[in-house]
């Protein structure tokens, strides 16, 4: 597969999407090239035992403001805009009303003085009143949001996150990750199984080498993670090192789900959700049976999910047992079994959830977004000032790519 075109993308999640849907009708010849055998990167929908699974993004963030809701609208796929119920502990169990509601107010007090009075460190660590009864609940919740502990967070940019973010919170139940991989558009040319190893400059142009051969293009648009751009399973030009410093400033945070299916009696409700122990940064948090389904979808973050990389699944999920049968009795586990758990921080050309700043370094966001010399495009959920870590933040930031790329572009000659 040797080829010239104008435009190459690099990477088939919702950036890359969100780029092939913006250039689908530019006249400009476009091919991407995704490295997996699918695409979505890490919106992922499975159908396991006839249940529809989202092993990664599952929730249309701010979806009063979400591209993503209208493509789906559009698209006939159904939108569920129930109510979250993320922090309404389910029955009060290990978590009375009383201790919520203080939970809560430390969280908020967090956040408020991350926003109006930051700690000069830019560590959102340092904003933590010491000594505080519920910091262990602001440290879980942070760790689920972020992916990350405390202690490596820039202030700054989860505030921006927070002052971004709309109440509204929707899901599609034919699944967040299949919505993806379907709005790719026709008129673009598509590569998968193709992962791209070595980008260089030549000319005017950017050559693409893949195990297929070699691409010739006059822009290229990459989409891939920062762990990706930090590592080296891509070369890339010397030229472009501030862009991997920008990504190393920005690392992928660890955030994994794991699913239990219900498979006896149970006194789970639907749409309801538990944190397994609010005491515990580590702790898991359970959704119990979404959309009325035969599940709990688990989730682990930050100091969880070294759970995964010490004891392997198995560990995961006899965690998640024993934190749901403290909370409803032991006889819980003869009624749930291990069904699938996500891998992202495993998964070769991913590695990891999604994006944070480390202290001090919020605006690498904007340092990695700047194209370089009108010929590679940078793009991806890691760019977003204050949508990063949401599919809807890495659609638009493909969007906005292709944008800058048409700009350059202009009506020159193909190569």
């Amino acid at each position: 597969m040797n080829s010239i075109v104008d435009i190459v993308i690099v990477g088939g999640g919702a950036a890359g999407l969100g780029a092939a849907r913006r250039l689908a009708n530019s006249g400009h010849a476009t091919l991407l090239l995704e490295a997996s055998s699918r695409l979505g990167g890490r919106a992922w929908t499975r159908e396991i035992n006839g249940l529809e699974l989202d092993l990664g993004a599952g929730w249309l963030h701010s979806a009063d403001r979400n591209a993503l809701a209208d493509i789906a609208t559009a698209a006939g796929n159904p939108i569920d805009r129930t109510p979250p119920a993320w922090g309404i502990q389910f029955r009060d169990l290990g978590f009375t009303r009383t201790e919520q509601m203080a939970a809560r107010k430390t969280y908020d007090d967090w956040m408020r003085r991350l926003t109006t009075s930051p700690p000069a460190s830019d560590c959102a660590a340092d904003a933590l009143v010491p000594g505080e009864e519920w910091n262990t609940y602001v440290r879980a919740i942070a760790g689920f949001i972020s992916g990350a502990r405390v202690e490596r967070l820039s202030a700054a940019d989860y505030a921006a996150y927070d002052e971004a973010s709309t109440e509204a919170n929707w899901r599609v139940p034919s699944g967040y990750g299949a919505l993806i991989a379907q709005s790719f558009p026709t008129g673009i040319a598509l590569r998968l199984a193709t992962p791209a190893t070595k980008l260089e400059l030549g000319g005017d142009g950017v050559t693409i080498t893949t195990a297929s051969g070699k691409i010739r293009a006059r822009a290229v648009i990459l989409t891939v993670s920062t762990a990706v751009l930090a590592g080296d399973s891509l070369e890339l030009p010397r030229e472009l090192e501030p862009w991997r410093d920008a990504a190393r400033l920005l690392p992928l945070g660890h955030t994994e789900k794991f699913f239990l299916e219900i498979t006896g009696a149970t006194p789970f409700e639907p749409d309801k959700q538990v944190l397994g122990d609010p005491r515990e940064p580590a702790t898991g948090s359970y959704y119990l049976r979404p959309f009325g389904r035969p599940l709990v979808e688990s989730f682990l973050s930050a100091e969880g999910t070294g759970m995964l990389d010490s004891g392997g699944p198995s560990e995961v999920f006899d965690y998640a047992l024993n934190q749901l049968g403290n909370l409803f009795g032991a006889e819980i586990r003869r009624a749930l079994r291990p069904l699938t758990a996500s891998a992202w921080s495993r998964t070769q050309r991913i590695g990891g959830a999604y994006s944070y700043a480390l202290p001090g370094h919020a605006s690498a966001r904007d340092h990695l977004a700047r194209p370089f010399e009108n010929r590679i495009f940078f793009a991806g959920e890691a760019t977003s000032r204050g949508d990063y870590s949401t599919v809807h933040g890495a659609f638009d930031s493909g969007a906005r790519a292709a944008n800058e790329t048409l700009a350059a572009l202009g009506a020159a000659p193909p190569l």
